[in-house]
């Protein structure tokens, strides 16, 4: 049976997808299986679409999940591209952007850090993450942030650049504090000309580049000449910039031969049911360090598949090094390394069986992946026991998997957020976390914040737009659990466990109440209970995640009144304000005293811009 002839129909639904599928053309392209609700199920490329989807329904010995999802298939969508190569790139912007339930997904929930240096007459050394801008150079990306902040730490000592912001830079009639400490050359005032500022942050971008021997080189060379033409100064601080360069390539983490290889290391483990993606990155050959990755809809992929999987959604939209070295080796190896070949504009080679020092590095990446899987194989262990013991405590069914938790967060009324957080699959789902901002209440009525949040959450996964949970956990005592249980019966939502979380007498952790809903019986659980310290695990990760909501929400708030929007305070009255204070920061922490010793600013007038900027 060929791909033109897939089996016989065994319903009306099979009968028209076969139909479809004996209309679709022998071209490359991507193919997209719908439920009957419209919802995507999964993404796939294919060198010739007919083959490829015809083979779906020819074959009787597809994995559970495969089975599952052609069981829900309603509708194929296929869109025709030139090749393979753009079929690839077609089908990981879509699984990027509707993340279908059975595609194998690496989802990151941050860019990349990087070390930038501006485009500024002036250069600024930062840490960025985001959407890189031609005008500015970037050095990375790098795998965690304390990478970066260490290398901008070296840099400030070495080269003194500076890191203040552009408002703060252009405002400053004296050094700053960074000058005084010997981590900044202060061009703000001018104590560095402008060759030897550029000439220092040419340097700067040597030693990123990874080429630190050519910059020790050169640093000893002008500083010799310096000492023959009686320079000492000028020597001395040369001097100083070897010693630190060198005691920096002494503790590298790991040193290469090739000294200004830029690479990343990828290894892909399958064991005991989980994958794990380890990726390490080495930039300017220094093995700078690695990430874990643990894809969603992982099951039945081999390593393999996915590996090729991670290569492809992973430099979709990032900057990729001139070699990737990777275990096992991809099967669509030829594919990847064009399509990342054509992005990079320069060759990019896929190395699958290296050799030397690079051997190391994948063999230690391989290690780090099965570490991984036994650490977290382990804490899932744990997180199933805590779990077991809340359902046996509180006599939950035993299918009790997926808990959801809100808290409330505002101060004194003001800017009211509201957070739910989720604990699935035997741990913490940040990915799935949600914060909602609450609206159209009383400022510090909780009990109405409660109820708005709940309904908005759980009013759409009545209607199908969500997962229903297992048990929802409510902080606070019968108040708040009351308005839960109205928004329950108001949304038709009967199945979820709901639990009020409220402090004990003495407010101390340990001694929370856990209240059952319709009954309101309230359990006391052991300080040392598993099944209590689940609880307030997840109760304080919504607690936090509330919190930082609610604090982001009021500075952001707040920093909308600047000087700008005050009465009384024109462009000179701000440019005395800012220069005095060294920016618009300096100006809003200061008090209505300092801000009367500005020229021009009278005690009304301090207290007015006192009180806009603090809100």
């Amino acid at each position: 049976m060929n791909a033109e002839t897939p089996a016989a129909p065994t319903d009306d639904r099979l009968a028209a997808l076969i139909e479809h599928v004996k209309a679709l053309p022998h071209l490359p392209g991507v193919y997209r299986y719908l439920d009957a609700g419209g919802a995507i199920l999964y993404v796939g490329k294919a060198l010739d679409l007919r083959k490829r989807v015809g083979s779906y329904f020819q074959k009787n010995d597809h994995s559970p999940r495969i089975r599952l999802m052609l069981a829900q298939v309603a509708k194929i969508e296929t869109t025709v591209v030139r090749s393979e190569a753009e079929a690839l790139v077609l089908e990981n912007n879509l699984i990027k952007a509707l993340s279908p339930r059975y595609n194998i997904l690496f989802r990151d929930d941050k860019s990349y850090p990087y070390v930038m240096i501006s485009g500024h007459a002036s250069p600024r050394l930062a840490y960025y993450r985001g959407a890189l801008d031609k005008r500015n150079q970037y050095f990375g990306p790098f795998p965690n942030g304390y990478v970066v902040k260490e290398s901008l730490q070296l840099l400030q000592k070495v080269f003194k650049l500076r890191t203040c912001e552009d408002t703060v830079f252009a405002n400053r009639s004296r050094p700053c504090l960074l000058h005084q400490i010997k981590r900044c050359s202060a061009p703000c005032v001018n104590l560095i000309s402008a060759d030897d500022y550029r000439r220092d942050v040419n340097n700067a971008a040597l030693f990123l580049s990874g080429k630190a021997n050519e910059l020790l080189e050169e640093l000893e060379a002008n500083m010799e000449a310096a000492s023959a033409a009686w320079d000492f100064e000028r020597a001395a601080l040369l001097r100083d910039q070897v010693q630190a360069l060198a005691k920096v390539q002494e503790r590298q983490f790991v040193s290469s031969n090739t000294s200004e290889l830029d690479a990343d290391i990828v290894a892909c483990v399958v064991k005991d049911g989980m994958v794990c993606v380890n990726l390490a990155m080495v930039r300017g050959g220094r093995h700078v360090g690695d990430k874990n990755l643990f894809p969603s809809h992982a099951d039945d992929y081999d390593a393999a598949e996915a590996l090729s999987a991670f290569l492809a959604q992973h430099y979709l939209d990032r900057s990729v090094p001139a070699m990737v070295l990777c275990h096992p080796a991809p099967p669509d190896a030829e594919v990847i390394a064009s399509l990342l070949s054509d992005q990079a504009g320069r060759v990019v080679r896929l190395n699958s069986n290296p050799n030397g020092e690079r051997k190391v590095w994948l063999e230690m990446a391989l290690k780090n992946a099965e570490l991984a899987i036994a650490l977290k194989l382990g804490q899932a262990a744990t997180q199933a026991g805590r779990l077991a013991a809340l359902v046996d405590a509180l006599g939950l069914p035993d299918e009790t998997q997926r808990i959801e938790c809100f808290d409330i967060s505002h101060t004194m009324g003001e800017l009211t957020v509201a957070s739910c957080v989720v604990f699935d699959r035997g741990d913490m789902q940040p990915k799935e976390y949600r914060r909602y901002n609450i609206e159209g209440i009383t400022g510090g009525d909780d009990y109405a914040a409660m109820k708005q949040v709940l309904t908005r959450r759980y009013g759409k996964i009545a209607a199908g737009e969500g997962v229903v949970p297992d048990v929802i956990l409510i902080d606070g005592g019968k108040g708040q659990l009351a308005q839960a249980e109205e928004v329950m019966a108001e949304v038709g939502l009967t199945q979820p466990v709901l639990i009020g979380v409220a402090k004990g007498e003495t407010r101390k952790a340990g001694l929370e109440q856990l209240i059952l809903a319709t009954t309101h019986e309230v359990k006391h659980l052991k300080r040392d209970h598993p099944g209590l310290h689940l609880v307030q695990q997840i109760r304080d990760e919504s607690h936090r995640f509330a919190i930082t909501g609610h604090r982001a929400r009021r500075a952001k708030a707040r920093v909308a009144s600047s000087l700008e929007d005050i009465d009384g305070v024109g462009p000179k009255r701000r440019q005395r304000l800012l220069a005095r204070f060294g920016g618009l920061q300096g100006v809003k922490a200061a008090s209505v005293d300092d801000l009367m010793l500005v020229d021009g600013i009278n005690a009304a007038l301090a207290e007015k811009i006192y009180a806009a900027l603090r809100g």
